[in-house]
């Protein structure tokens, strides 16, 4: 049986201030450990090689990628952030659609009273909802 199931971010340099963009979207988050490459290594000396993070509980891996490839981050995959209002829903969409792209603008839906949907700068796609 699998011992866990971890969402894991791939980057391609810049894992670190992603991950501290988005701990300070939230009061219980944390980067918990990030190892580095060195001058050695096969990443940009600095980058990150591996990272985790918490956000509201949930663990989160990220690396900066050595090797390039020809995709990136889908919205075929999201966060999903459940709100305790619709301030909190405005709040992180607006913090995270600053320069991203809005893919489903702030409103009410049938299925949410307050609803967005957003790739934020980085291109990690985020769904945000108050039911």
């Amino acid at each position: 049986m699998a011992k866990s199931i971890t969402p894991f971010l791939m980057f391609e340099g810049d894992a670190e201030a992603a991950m501290n963009f988005y701990i300070s979207l939230f009061s219980d988050a944390c980067i918990d450990s990030i190892t580095r490459y060195d001058a050695n290594g096969p990443g940009k000396a600095g980058s990150v090689m591996v990272a985790a993070m918490r956000l509201n509980g949930q663990k989160l891996m990220c690396i900066d990628s050595a090797v390039k490839h020809s995709f990136t981050f889908t919205p075929a995959i999201s966060l999903f952030v459940e709100c305790d209002g619709p301030e909190e829903v405005d709040s992180l969409f607006q913090k995270l659609s600053d320069g991203g792209k809005v893919l489903m603008p702030l409103d009410a839906y049938p299925f949410a009273k307050r609803f967005g949907w957003v790739n934020d700068r980085f291109g990690l796609s985020w769904q945000i909802r108050f039911a």
